[in-house]
Formats: C-alpha cells, sequence, structure tokens
C-alpha cells in the first residue's frame, strides 16, 4: 500500500448512515481484532449489504427475533451468526436505531498478526486465503457468538473496533449481485469490492444445496 493507514477510530456517526452508503465505504477500512492471543488487523476488501424490512435475502425482514435483535440497533455494533451448522459470519449494524440494516464483511486482507490468523486457517495455501470470504474471516478472527452485539465504536481496545484505514479510491469499487442469494433478493446488487485485490472471493450464484466454506452465505 503506498500510504500509511489512517489510525483514527470511525465514529458512531459513520454506521448512523443507510447501509447502501455504509458498504461501500467500508472498503478499504481497518478491522481490529483483539483476540486472546494477540491482535490482528485486516483491510477490508469485500461487503454486502442487507436492507432489513425491504430486503427478502436479509435476516431482519420478516422482523424481529432473538436471533437478529442486534441488527435493530444501536449502529455501529458486531451481528454475529452462526450458519451451515458449522461456520460463524460476522456483520457491522447500520442505520437510525430501529431500523434493521447490515453490512456483511465477506473478504479481506490480513495487514498484522498474519500468524495467529494461519494458526486459524491451515487449509489456505496463500496469505490472500486466510480471509477470502465471509466464513473463512470470522474462523481467521475468530469470530464466534460470544462476540454478537460488541460495541465496535466503544474502545479501540475492546474485541473489535473499526479504524479509518486507506478509504478505497471510488473508481476502483465495483457492484454486483450478492454472494448466494436466492429469490426476490437475488437481483439487488449490493455486494462491493475492490476491483483487482486478490483477497476478494469468488462470485457464486445461488444454489439450492449446502456451500463450501468459500461461498458465503447470505448476511445480516
Amino acid at each position: 500500500m503506498s500510504e500509511s493507514p489512517d489510525r483514527t477510530p470511525l465514529p458512531r456517526a459513520f454506521f448512523d448512515r443507510p447501509v447502501l452508503e455504509v458498504a461501500p465505504d467500508l472498503l478499504g477500512r481497518t478491522l481490529v481484532r483483539n483476540a486472546p492471543d494477540g491482535r490482528i488487523e485486516l483491510r477490508l476488501t469485500e461487503v454486502e449489504a442487507y436492507a432489513g424490512a425491504i430486503d427478502p435475502g436479509s435476516h431482519a425482514f420478516r422482523g424481529r427475533t432473538a436471533r437478529n435483535a442486534v441488527m435493530f440497533g444501536p449502529p455501529g455494533h458486531a451481528y454475529v451468526y452462526f450458519t451451515y451448522g458449522m461456520w460463524h459470519c460476522l456483520n457491522l449494524v447500520c442505520g437510525p436505531e430501529g431500523h434493521a440494516s447490515g453490512v456483511l464483511l465477506r473478504a479481506g486482507e490480513i495487514l498484522s498478526g498474519t500468524e495467529q490468523a494461519r494458526k486459524r486457517r491451515l487449509s489456505a495455501r496463500y496469505d490472500s486465503e486466510l480471509a477470502k470470504g465471509p466464513a473463512r474471516l470470522a474462523t481467521a478472527l475468530d469470530v464466534a457468538l460470544s462476540l454478537n452485539g460488541t460495541d465496535t465504536c466503544a474502545d479501540p481496545d475492546a474485541p473489535l473496533s473499526l479504524l479509518t484505514g486507506t478509504p478505497a479510491p471510488h473508481d476502483r469499487i465495483r457492484t454486483g449481485p450478492r454472494t448466494g442469494v436466492g429469490g426476490d433478493g437475488a437481483p439487488h446488487p449490493w455486494r462491493f469490492w475492490i476491483d483487482g485485490d486478490h483477497t476478494v472471493s469468488p462470485y457464486r450464484a445461488h444454489t439450492p444445496r449446502k456451500r463450501r466454506l468459500d461461498s458465503g452465505a447470505t448476511g445480516a
């Protein structure tokens, strides 16, 4: 990278905006995971937006439940869910409190703490694969249900936080259909990624069967 990432924490106001503004603006930001075995920092390179009550692909489309309660606010909190009986996925809640929406963190580049990530992702052939897909990202960062509801804006030493980083240039941001989303939510071009980045996961259309770790379940 050509410049040092900005270490300023992202304020809650950053997340208190419409999900389709927050999602592309997360690209290039630095996600910090203060895990028991050390600190890991990751540059976000791929995300997906989920818009709650107006989005058939969202966990909150049919209203509030015990599982998705965190999505209803306040913004800036982590929504973690367990999928396919084996993987966790990490989302960031955004928008005004009471109106559920969130951004699934799909992929990123490990900037520091690579050794810790490698220990959790033994099957990764290259460092670029450590967080290439939402389940891989969560595994590399040791994200589990215990982090559901974590306030990422409260303290830079919290288990999860976001730094300003180096926002992706607008001319490098691409958008397209979300990975693995079927039904009425399939056409929404709400997946955002940094063009040409080697950590971005491959697109896969929805199929009515269980998918592998790198296929990416629906989020938020």
